[in-house]
């Protein structure tokens, strides 16, 4: 699959874009840096999901790289669900779906990484707005993360900023030791309805443990 790449910069449609009744993801950045955001950047973190609503994005995986020690905790992981990519493959067709989380108010991202041997891989994820940081990211089993936004070069950046174990009502830091490391999501507009996704993790002294890019088109503009 190929994308044409235009400018991200082009400028903005001149229509009312309904998409901007959700403004969860903009308060969590001050009006300079959202500015700073291509338009296309803004309205898909602006979309409405209520009542049924999802968003869908169609690509292909164009890099991913494990090392050693990424694939073994990519393994580790599956125990409480996988929520990190298992294979090398590339050129391969990824799908991403967005829907509200009806019982809690945030988001559900589910991402389907196909594979070239076997099933694909399906990660599920919840983002909710809460915490120290206004954005907590859950993989299940009560595992989550904090995260904080920020927009650096036109793209917009996720990082962790501590991890977590909830268990019924109360909720333990886990030690460094017990954590993958500072990981990195970057979502930059490429231009034309498609723009590239990036995943990092880096541990602080194994260095670079996985690095998956991926380039979306909207499937529902």
């Amino acid at each position: 699959m190929r994308f044409a790449r235009v400018s991200p910069t082009a400028p903005e449609p001149k229509i009312a874009d309904p998409a901007l009744g959700d403004v969860r993801f903009r308060a969590l950045l001050d009006d300079e840096k959202w500015d700073q955001l291509p338009w296309r950047v803004r309205r898909r973190f602006s979309k409405r999901l209520a009542g049924g609503d999802t968003a869908i994005y169609g690509g292909e995986i164009v890099e991913c790289h494990l090392s050693m020690a990424g694939w073994l905790l990519a393994q580790a992981l599956r125990l409480v669900g996988g929520p990190l990519p298992t294979s090398r493959d590339v050129h391969v067709p990824t799908v991403v779906t967005v829907t509200e989380d009806m019982g809690t108010g945030g988001q559900i991202w589910t991402r389907l990484y196909t594979r070239r041997n076997g099933f694909p891989q399906v990660i599920h994820s919840a983002k909710r707005f809460a915490g120290r940081t206004g954005l907590e990211e859950y993989i299940g089993f009560g595992i989550g993360m904090r995260l904080t936004v920020d927009v650096q070069d036109a793209a917009m950046v996720f990082r962790s900023a501590g991890y977590f174990l909830q268990v019924l009502h109360r909720r333990f830091s886990l030690p460094a030791w017990a954590v993958p490391g500072q990981m990195s999501i970057t979502h930059a507009e490429l231009g034309d309805g498609s723009f590239r996704f990036t995943l990092e993790v880096v541990h602080p002294r194994f260095g670079t443990l996985i690095r998956q890019t991926c380039v979306f088109r909207d499937a529902n503009p």
